[in-house]
């Protein structure tokens, strides 16, 4: 189960880090009447948010090996 979290956690970083309009178009549009983008704070955050993700799953991972 802990690898399974691990990778799914992995993808969604993976997302975020590399494409965080398209983390907003499954996330936060749906909030928004109007066409605008997510701006520039918000795509740095997410950014950040993803790398913590990545950071987390991989160790994630690696104690599931270790273990």
């Amino acid at each position: 189960m802990l690898l399974f979290g691990s990778i799914i956690i992995l993808i969604v970083g993976l997302i975020m880090v590399i494409s965080p309009t398209a983390f907003y178009n499954l996330t936060e549009s749906w909030k928004n009447n109007s066409d605008s983008e997510p701006s520039d704070l918000y795509k740095i955050s997410v950014r950040i948010g993803g790398i913590f993700s990545l950071i987390v799953s991989i160790l994630g991972i690696i104690v599931f090996f270790i273990d």
